[in-house]
């Protein structure tokens, strides 16, 4: 069985797609819409076909020929045909874009599994990154950034609720002095675990106070939210970083738009930022942004926050935890057993 998408602006115009490319025998074996780069609905359409119907119909054409020599992905035994359906259902349902999604599946394809979810869990050990957050600062302060909104402030308070759990002794700092609420909000994180938040306006004072925390064990920043397409917010991050010489933690949600997590980033990654960490997991339906900017901007996946309780705490994110996400275990099993019962009833 081979496997292609298409996309269009219209229904009409992909399954015309389908058909020129693969002829009328070909299956559809996902469909979504998507938004484009401005706005406007797309049409995406995964079919199916299977690998020898072209040398069989002696009509085909030439120009189909040669699209059925392409290095698509294709199996020949029927039950490895349904795990590769079944994990391209999935990507498809959390919204994984098809430059992600081939090599997630192209990846399964050769993993030596008789089920969906161990070959899933197999690619995406092969293909991502996965680094815990550093416990002490080995040298280097943690700054966390990330748009407005992602959930920087309490993640950061959640490290630092750890860590002083842990008995390390820290020293929070913050450069948010733009937001309302930002600053007194972190405070009242911070002096619940009885440890004082410092105020950096300037890259300048922030190094300042980093001079001033040389005894500390661990030294976490936390940076004003910024617009990632905003070319002034970006330089004056930048700048705070540089003064910081940190180990930069993006932050971004979980329940992003997975085009706009690849971009915004890959725009974080270009100032220094290594690791990702999402937040509300609790609320996404879609993982496809998770992937997405970890895949696009190479960043290994750290911690996850799954609640907006500070004594929760953050859990660390694995192939495991991730494919759970992805493709829960009882989904199957539960719509085949609704699928019986109908047939019985």
């Amino acid at each position: 069985m081979r496997l292609k998408s298409f996309t269009a602006k219209t229904m009409t115009e992909a399954m015309n797609m389908v058909r020129e490319t693969l002829g009328e025998d070909a299956v559809i074996v996902a469909t979504r819409e998507e938004r484009n780069a401005v706005g406007g609905l797309m049409v995406h359409l995964t079919a199916a076909i299977d690998k020898d119907v072209f040398a069989d119909d002696e009509s085909t054409s030439t120009e189909q020929q040669e699209t059925a020599s392409d290095d698509w992905l294709y199996e020949d035994d029927s039950a490895e045909a349904t795990i590769i359906e079944d994990i391209t259902e999935a990507m498809l349902r959390h919204g994984v874009p098809d430059s992600v999604l081939d090599q997630i599946v192209s990846c399964a394809c050769v993993m030596d599994h008789d089920e969906p979810r161990p070959a899933l869990l197999s690619s995406i050990e092969t293909l991502f990154q996965f680094k815990s957050l550093p416990k002490s600062t080995e040298n280097k302060p943690i700054v966390m950034v990330g748009p407005p909104g992602s959930g920087k402030t309490l993640a950061v308070a959640k490290l630092a609720a750890r860590s002083a759990m842990d008995g390390l002794n820290i020293c929070v700092i913050t450069t948010d002095a733009e937001r309302a609420g930002g600053r007194e909000q972190l405070k009242a994180f911070t002096d619940l675990i009885g440890v004082d938040l410092e105020v950096a306006k300037t890259p300048t004072a922030l190094k300042e106070k980093l001079l001033a925390t040389k005894g500390c064990d661990q030294v976490i920043i936390d940076t004003a939210g910024t617009n990632p397409f905003d070319r002034e917010s970006i330089k004056s991050l930048a700048g705070f970083v540089e003064a910081a010489a940190a180990q930069s933690i993006l932050v971004l949600p979980a329940n992003m738009q997975a085009d706009e997590a690849g971009e915004t980033a890959e725009i974080f990654a270009s100032l220094g930022a290594n690791r990702l960490l999402c937040t509300r997991i609790d609320v996404a339906r879609r993982m496809g942004a998770i992937l997405t900017a970890a895949h696009q901007a190479g960043l290994a996946l750290t911690e996850m926050s799954a609640t907006a309780k500070v004594a929760d705490g953050l859990s660390q994110c694995s192939p495991k935890r991730l494919t759970q996400l992805l493709m829960p275990t009882a989904e199957r099993g539960t719509i085949q057993a609704s699928t019986n019962s109908v047939a019985s009833g």
